[in-house]
């Protein structure tokens, strides 16, 4: 089994959202019905990155470290560095 790291992008909301899984397509699946919490509100979360692992352990640490650099700009390279 693959666990992943993701990063999504809500273009209405003008906001990043930071997560991990086993399952990435049901997960983006998931975030873009409607539920309580972060991404529920919104129908337009699309995947911008996404980095692959072994282990939960090792996607849990990424997932942690990108949070921990709150920092937009950031992130934003971190997409655009994995697109080129």
């Amino acid at each position: 089994m693959k666990f992943h790291t993701y990063i999504l992008f809500s273009e209405s909301k003008k906001k990043y959202y930071i997560g991990s899984t086993s399952n990435l397509g049901e997960r983006l699946i998931r975030h873009n019905q409607n539920h309580k919490g972060f991404t529920g509100k919104n129908a337009d979360w699309k995947l911008v990155y996404s980095e692959n692992f072994e282990t939960k352990q090792e996607s849990l640490k990424r997932e942690i470290q990108i949070k921990n650099w709150k920092s937009r700009i950031m992130i934003e390279k971190l997409i655009a560095d994995s697109r080129n």
